[in-house]
């Protein structure tokens, strides 16, 4: 019983590492054990241990706080939806903040219309005090932008889309 003590709290510390960093997942490994923490696409974190013993799920965590309502229409939600599935999806790489532009008095980085070039900055997304930017993953012209300045992002969510 006392092996299981301890894969709960190992998973509980992976489960804090991963929250506290822009890791989307952690494995561990050692002889005949391993274990293994992701998070998934919603930002949910999904426990995974791939050993021959049996091993419970770890007490449940606290929800994080609800992100703010999106400034867009509520028509626009369906759209929002089905733009997950669309090949061109720039989605959230980290949870964060995302900026339009470099800063505040700056024009945007890019506008729907504009076309992109591989490696072109598209926005910034502040985590953890850090600014990173990122860059367009393919060429193309950016059809639709799903996010406004300085809105709360979280990990997975669609941020634009390169057509």
């Amino acid at each position: 019983m006392s092996k299981l003590k301890d894969y709960k709290e190992l998973i509980r510390e992976l489960a804090e590492l991963l929250d506290k960093s822009t890791l989307s997942e952690i494995e561990v490994e050692e002889d005949d054990f391993r274990i293994r923490v992701a998070r998934e696409v919603a930002g949910s974190v999904n426990y995974t241990v791939p050993t021959a013993a049996p091993v419970a799920a770890p007490a449940p965590m606290a929800a994080p706080a609800p992100a703010a309502a999106p400034t867009a229409p509520a028509a626009e939600a369906p759209a929002a939806a089905n733009a997950a599935d669309h090949p061109g999806a720039l989605k959230a790489p980290m949870v964060g903040t995302a900026y339009t532009a470099p800063s505040p008095d700056a024009d945007a980085f890019v506008k729907v219309g504009d076309k992109v070039s591989e490696g072109d900055p598209l926005l910034i997304i502040e985590a953890m005090k850090v600014m990173n930017q990122i860059k367009a993953p393919k060429s193309g012209t950016v059809k639709e932008i799903f996010f406004a300045d300085a809105q709360p992002i979280e990990f997975g969510e669609v941020l634009l889309i390169i057509e």
